[in-house]
């Protein structure tokens, strides 16, 4: 038997390794953003207040767009206090306000594997520095408190969400073809991770590009994510 073993390749031994737990009210913190837990009550009039008006926002995403500030409240109230996908309400601190919302989803502890995902950030957000240290701040809890892998899918057709996994240094694994139906059409979902080895250098890169000195006067970045998380990666999006 053990002569019939060594001939099959098998997977490492993973040693020193505990099931990591679910996120459960933790509130992220940084120079730029704050996220907390989704709260209808909390959240939603100034989220809506976000969006209004903004409608391709919702393109890619199962739900929305919402007609009104009820409509959408009644989502996030639904949507609040959910294991998974657990969502979270993005602050952006310089502007004092609510902006956008993200999630883990797909969390499996006993795997070590979890998704960022339902990435719905407002325009005035999106390419910011706040909108990097939110999702900067999602991976640096996952991989500390134990997580192996560390996911990202989006729409294949989404190539601005395509750029910017690949740009926060996360690997292109493939498409997945006719993966699912979302709003009557179609959908083939492009895949991208990271992995906790990955981590360690990951987390280098993004301090550098979020640390103050890496702006000049006007806000404009001196150095590039994309070229600090280059090396990192061990596949690029062939599409981009």
């Amino acid at each position: 038997m053990s002569n019939r073993l060594a001939e099959r390749p098998v997977g490492p031994v993973i040693k020193n390794w505990a099931q990591p737990p679910r996120p459960d009210g933790e509130v992220f913190a940084g120079r730029y953003v704050m996220l907390e837990p989704l709260s209808a009550e909390r959240h939603a009039a100034l989220l809506y207040r976000a969006y209004v008006g903004e409608d391709h926002v919702w393109d890619y995403l199962p739900y929305g767009p919402f007609s009104s500030a009820s409509q959408y409240h009644r989502w996030v109230r639904d949507s609040e206090g959910k294991a998974d996908p657990y969502f979270l309400a993005v602050k952006d601190l310089a502007q004092d306000q609510w902006v956008g919302v993200a999630s883990f989803l797909r969390i499996n502890p006993e795997a070590g594997s979890i998704e960022v995902g339902h990435i719905n950030f407002s325009p005035a957000l999106q390419r910011t520095p706040a909108a990097t240290e939110a999702i900067f701040l999602m991976m640096k809890w996952a991989f500390e408190v134990g997580y192996r892998r560390f996911e990202w899918k989006c729409d294949a057709l989404n190539h601005p969400s395509r750029r910017a996994a690949q740009r926060l240094g996360l690997s292109y694994e493939g498409v997945f073809r006719q993966a699912t139906i979302v709003k009557g059409r179609n959908r083939d979902t492009a895949w991208f991770a990271a992995i906790d080895a990955e981590w360690p250098a990951l987390k280098e890169a993004f301090e550098a590009w979020l640390a103050p000195s890496n702006f000049d006067g006007q806000g404009k970045q001196k150095e590039r994510l994309g070229d600090l998380t280059r090396l990192v990666r061990v596949a690029n999006d062939p599409t981009l």
